[in-house]
């Protein structure tokens, strides 16, 4: 993105009521993501999202990014139930003991996939040309590819991996594109 985009310029419902999402809006959901620890933080980042408004996490993400190591997979696969605990006290981020050992967990369990973390999600994706959603009522909760990526994660023992979050995993990371048809990123492009 070469500039800012105009304030008046038709965005996705969801994204216009905090400056925050409007950054994440135009310059990162939707947009293709690949590398295993990127999308790591993605799969950490939605399971912490779980039960909260995406607008918390997103603006503790930098302290997300500092607690967990720049989610740098092995380095949090090695994290200690010393590190468990000094996540849980550390008020910058979500304390939820669930969600913090389920990101260790990921971790370990991301570092056993052959094939990495970004092929497995990709693997994934649906195929290009559905349509595209006319407005946010017709935007799904899940899809038959997002409930076999969450039976598939689960099965080599990711957790807080659930169909939904799986779904929004996505969509946030390019693989499906649920930008409304009257927002500009539909058009993939970004006006001057």
């Amino acid at each position: 993105m070469t500039g800012e985009t105009p304030a008046s310029v038709e965005r996705c419902g969801w994204a216009t009521s905090a400056p925050e999402y409007v950054r994440y809006h135009d310059e990162e959901w939707g947009v293709p993501l690949h590398g295993d620890d990127a999308l790591f933080e993605r799969v950490t980042l939605e399971a912490f999202q779980s039960g909260l408004s995406w607008i918390t996490i997103l603006r503790k993400r930098p302290a997300f990014r500092a607690a967990f190591a720049g989610f740098s997979i092995p380095a949090v696969a090695a994290f200690t139930d010393d590190d468990v605990e000094r996540l849980m006290a550390d008020a910058a981020i979500v304390r939820n003991r669930a969600k913090v050992t389920a990101a260790v967990r990921n971790a370990r369990a991301a570092l056993d996939l052959p094939e990495g973390l970004s092929a497995l999600l990709w693997s994934f994706a649906p195929p290009a040309g559905r349509p595209r959603p006319e407005t946010l009522a017709d935007v799904p909760a899940t899809s038959t590819e997002s409930v076999a990526l969450a039976k598939e994660l689960k099965r080599r023992g990711f957790s807080f991996v659930g169909p939904t979050t799986s779904y929004a995993l996505m969509q946030a990371t390019g693989m499906v594109d649920d930008h409304v048809a009257t927002c500009f990123r539909a058009a993939g492009t970004y006006p001057d």
